[in-house]
């Protein structure tokens, strides 16, 4: 869901994204098939009407960019509940003071449209199987402004900086929390905001972001929030890649080396699944790619090749994160890796560099679960 693209602007300033969100609320488009809400008490409004008609609410929350996997999230939600709220708003809490939120995809209209086509396949699906069972509908999309969500402070991204915030930790000091400081305390902070406006009976997050999903589940846990928190499994390009909103920054050629992400993890579930436990030994496989794929981009021309870093590779227990010496075959594991994908150094005439024409650093994140063996 919460995702990241660097760049240079502090958000320091507030006023600018306050001025943005005034802009884009005269322009949003008004879809057909279900409301749009810009402020909290008519969303409740609509949410007590559905809760005295005994139906049930399924809430994914986005920050727009809309793509396959927050479609599987949504068709997941439209099985087990009657209605579903989708909620669009770019999160300035989860951004650095360096990381650029301006940057950061805004498709409003491509946005409405799928969620408006998703709707007609959900109708047209539960028309074609004539079983009498309904499928759910998205009902309403949650379009707050920043004022809106923060109403009594300009939101900070500062470490330090004034407001209220939600803070999980250690939790959200481990993996991404290690180079982004206040991006979970920002994740946490919007959720429970979110949480506390829609009051679903269930909320839908991918398994791609899978630190997300234990500081969600803990925060959820801590606060005795009346929510299930339901965890889809990641939606993959057939390569292999995962799905993500800032895949649209990569272009052709980061694409291509971007899938080292995956390979890397692939290779330490196979040494696991082939029976090692020892943190050298599977996360030695993982390196093992990441150092190849590395050395060769190396050799390359500045035309050809794409450079990376390895931010982590990880090896940590499912429920707390802690880094693992050995995997307990009885309870498994977490493998999970973050690259930063660095600017393209020189293109060439016609290269598909993607959206910003391959100058934007893309931060790629990726996971898989090492199951328990019997």
């Amino acid at each position: 869901m919460f995702r990241w693209v660097k760049g240079v602007r502090s958000f320091s300033s507030a006023a600018s994204s306050l001025l943005a969100d005034a802009t884009t609320a005269a322009k949003l488009r008004q879809p057909a098939s279900f409301q749009v809400f810009r402020d909290v008490p008519p969303l409740r409004q609509l949410r007590r009407k559905l809760l005295k008609n005994d139906r049930t609410v399924g809430f994914v929350p986005t920050m727009g960019a809309l793509h396959e996997g927050h479609i599987s999230l949504i068709r997941q939600a439209a099985r087990e509940n009657t209605d579903i709220f989708v909620s669009i708003f770019v999160n300035p809490t989860q951004f650095g003071v360096n990381e650029d939120l301006s940057s950061y995809p805004r498709t409003w209209d491509s946005d409405v449209e799928k969620l408006e086509a998703l709707n007609e396949e959900l109708a047209r699906v539960e028309a074609e199987t004539g079983s009498g069972a309904k499928a759910g509908r998205i009902t309403a999309i949650f379009a707050p402004t920043s004022k809106v969500m923060y109403p009594t402070l300009p939101p900070s991204s500062e470490i330090d900086g004034d407001g209220s915030f939600v803070t999980i930790t250690p939790l959200s000091t481990k993996l991404e929390g290690g180079s982004r400081p206040v991006f979970f305390r920002g994740v946490a902070t919007v959720c429970m905001k979110l949480f506390n406006a829609t009051t679903p009976d269930r909320v839908y997050f991918g398994q791609k972001d899978v630190q997300q999903t234990v500081v969600i589940k803990r925060m959820v846990q801590d606060f005795h929030i009346g929510t299930e928190v339901r965890i889809v499994n990641t939606t993959r390009e057939p390569t292999g890649l995962a799905l993500s909103s800032r895949n649209v920054y990569l272009g052709e050629r980061r694409r291509a080396v971007g899938l080292t992400i995956y390979r890397a993890l692939k290779a330490a579930e196979e040494a696991y699944l082939a029976g090692k436990t020892s943190r050298a030994d599977i996360l030695g496989a993982a390196r093992s790619v990441t150092d190849t794929v590395l050395a060769e981009q190396h050799a390359l021309s500045k035309t050809e090749r794409s450079l990376f870093e390895v931010d982590y590779i990880s090896l940590a227990d499912p429920d707390s994160l802690e880094e693992l010496d050995f995997v307990d075959a009885a309870k498994g594991g977490v493998l999970s890796a973050a690259l930063k994908m660095a600017p393209l150094e020189e293109t060439k005439p016609g290269e598909d560099c993607g959206l910003g024409d391959g100058k934007v650093p893309v931060r790629l994140i990726d996971n898989l679960i090492l199951h328990p063996k019997a």
